[in-house]
């Protein structure tokens, strides 16, 4: 395998490319982001990170459900799953 150089990458890359890249991955970024209208304070910056933390682990909860074979961990991972239901609640009331 030949080593690639410099000069080989840049011919071969369009100028641009990189940047624009970055460009739509930062606009993603921008989309999914949410959009309040003013500034939130660390309390509420808190919160909502908390919120899409237990989101997220609630997510990979259900996807291990789906994958889970084993009548024990399926009932762990429902456990775990109302405790994260239970959080999410109690952060929005």
């Amino acid at each position: 395998m030949r080593a690639v150089r410099a000069a080989d990458y840049n011919f071969r890359v369009a100028r641009g490319w990189e940047s624009k890249q970055v460009e739509d991955q930062q606009a993603e970024a921008g989309r999914h982001s949410p959009k309040t209208g003013r500034a939130l304070s660390p309390s509420e910056a808190a919160l909502l990170r908390e919120k899409e933390n237990l989101r997220l682990s609630k997510k990979r909860v259900l996807q291990q459900m789906e994958a889970s074979t084993n009548a024990r961990h399926r009932q762990m991972l429902s456990l775990e799953l109302e405790a994260l239901d239970q959080k999410l609640r109690s952060l929005d009331q």
